[in-house]
This record gives structure tokens, C-alpha cells and sequence, in this order.
């Protein structure tokens, strides 16, 4: 290929934290602008919703009609679409509409409901067209994107990283908080990236980076239960942050449906 490979970035549904993975990349950020051609990332001042694109990163997740038809065009000028964060990969917090009325969620916060133009589902880019690649968390990491990048400047395919944040934990000689303090963690369950930041200091995981590989809902859930933990605050572990994860929605959804 003669010319420089071309990259956008675009967002939907969001707040915005997962490009700051592209704009908190500094010196990386400068190479990128030399080693390919961005054709749109209007956080960063170059807007061209439609340019064709060869690599596609996308933030956000889908809530409008107007969402739904841009997703659309932009998947059809792309040749890599890779969507980044929760938002884009679960739908994150947005995705909580779908346990509920959204109608009547919109009728109480806003006074004339028939004004906001929205679905009554939030859902993750690959509900809407086909993806070739999703970096989870939330947010994203300037690590994650930046080797992803990488690897598709150079032809090669990105790894996925799937493994659970207790793999991540033992590898840095983390106590685990589970054992030690009896903590209701979400490690076992959850995908690695974060650079294990919650149990690092202490904390117990919250589940940001989403389902690792091979989970067990139930059982963890059950786990859960037998420190304590009652079937609603269960099913809020779940259905929290990457609450449109196939995994963690299944499980959750059981536990909610439990006594």
C-alpha cells in the first residue's frame, strides 16, 4: 500500500473518556499522526463523519435512530471497525434502559418526553453491524489502544486479551482480597487490562473491563451469596457497568429473577 493507512475515530452515546486513551497518548499520539492519516477524531479537531477509513475506532453506544443510521454508513467506509470501551462493547450504564420502561424513565426526568428522539434500548456497536475487534473497559487504556493500533498498522492481527484479572493479580503478586478480607470481588469473572487498579490498592474488582473467558455467572454468584450478599445486590454486580455483556447480562437477569 502506497499511501498511509487511514484512521477515525468517532463517538456516539458516551462521555467522552475513552478517546481521551487516544489524547492522553502524548508522544504516541504524535507518531500516530505521522505513521497514518487521521481522517476524523473530532476531539482532536479533524471532522470528516464519512471519510473512508481503513481502520475505524468507535466510542459510544447506540441510543438514537440518528445513531443508528450513521453506525450504519460509517461501517460501510471502513475496513477495520473497532469499537472501544464499555459503552461501545456493552452499552454500558445506558444499557441499563433495557431492564426497564425507558419510556416512562424518559416521562419522569424530562417535561415534554415527546422532544427527545431517542430507542428504548441502548445497545453495543455489534448489535447494530458487524465489528472485527472490541477493546473493553471502562474506560478504555492508552495501552490497549495504542498496541492494538500497532499491530493493524503493521498488518498484523491484535490479541485479544481475555484472561481473568486474578491471572493479572498473581503475576504481580497481589494479595487476593477475596481471601484476605472477604471482599465480594469480580475478578474470577472479569477480563483483564485494567492493570488490576481496584485490587492493587486494596479494593475489590467491580467488573469495568466486562466477562473474561469462560465465566460462570451462577456460580460466582452463588459465592457471593454465601458471604452474605443478597440476590438483588448480586445481580447488580452484573448488571452494572457492562450490563449488555452477554454474560454478565444472563447472569444477572437470573439473579434478579431469584427470591
Amino acid at each position: 500500500m502506497d499511501r498511509k493507512l487511514r484512521v477515525a475515530v468517532h463517538k456516539f452515546s458516551s462521555c467522552d473518556g475513552c478517546q481521551l486513551a487516544f489524547l492522553n497518548a502524548g508522544e504516541d499520539l504524535v507518531e500516530l499522526f505521522e505513521l497514518a492519516d487521521v481522517v476524523h477524531f473530532g476531539e482532536a479537531g479533524v471532522v470528516d463523519t464519512y471519510a473512508p477509513a481503513d481502520v475505524t475506532f468507535i466510542e459510544g453506544s447506540i441510543s438514537t435512530p440518528e445513531e443508528q443510521e450513521r453506525i450504519r454508513r460509517i461501517r460501510e467506509n471502513t475496513r477495520f471497525l473497532v469499537p472501544i470501551g464499555a459503552c461501545a462493547t456493552s452499552g454500558c450504564v445506558q444499557a441499563l434502559r433495557n431492564l426497564a420502561d425507558a419510556g416512562q424513565w424518559f416521562a419522569d426526568i424530562y417535561s415534554d418526553p415527546s422532544k427527545i428522539d431517542h430507542l428504548d434500548t441502548a445497545t453495543p456497536i455489534a448489535a447494530n453491524v458487524p465489528v472485527d475487534l472490541e477493546l473493553w473497559g471502562c474506560p478504555v487504556n492508552t495501552r490497549q489502544v495504542m498496541t492494538a493500533l500497532r499491530s493493524l498498522l503493521l498488518g498484523a492481527a491484535p490479541r485479544d486479551e481475555n484472561e481473568k484479572i486474578c491471572m493479572e493479580c498473581k503475576r504481580k503478586n497481589i494479595v487476593c482480597v477475596m481471601v484476605a478480607k472477604g471482599q465480594h470481588c469480580m475478578g474470577p469473572v472479569t477480563r483483564t487490562g485494567c492493570g488490576v487498579l481496584c485490587p492493587g490498592i486494596g479494593r475489590d474488582c467491580y467488573g469495568c473491563y466486562g466477562p473474561a473467558e469462560n465465566i460462570n455467572g451462577d456460580s460466582w454468584g452463588r459465592w457471593f451469596q454465601t458471604k452474605g450478599m443478597p440476590a438483588d445486590r448480586i445481580a447488580r454486580r452484573f448488571l452494572y457497568i457492562n450490563s449488555d455483556a452477554e454474560a454478565f447480562r444472563e447472569a444477572g437477569k437470573r439473579w434478579r429473577e431469584k427470591p
